[in-house]
């Protein structure tokens, strides 16, 4: 598995219409790709607004390369949601998921 994160500036009044487009638009995309698991957002405060690190993950690289094109490290952003952010990563960092522990997985 993949771990793909993506991190982006978002004015205090503007982070909720970023995650409102993601949850609208760019996820139900992506629900729709083979490969793709699970999507967070992260928010954290900042200087200058609020930071949002975007965590995707993915069954292969082949799979985020179907989604991200021949550069697994370009980040992909939508034209609209470059309208509402401030400033955002132009690359992403891929993580291989060595483990995965879930409360779920309990005795």
């Amino acid at each position: 598995m993949i771990a793909r994160l993506w991190r982006c500036l978002a004015a205090p009044d503007q982070a909720h219409k970023y995650i409102e487009f993601f949850e609208e638009s760019v996820f139900m995309d992506l629900i729709q790709m083979d490969g793709f698991h699970d999507a967070y957002i992260l928010q954290h405060p900042h200087p200058d607004g609020i930071e949002l690190t975007v965590l995707t993950f993915w069954e292969s690289m082949e799979a985020v390369r179907a989604f991200a094109g021949d550069d697994p490290r370009q980040a992909v952003v939508h034209p609209a949601a470059q309208l509402i952010l401030k400033s955002y990563d132009s690359t992403v960092t891929n993580y291989e998921v060595l483990r995965d522990f879930h409360t779920s997985l309990r005795p």
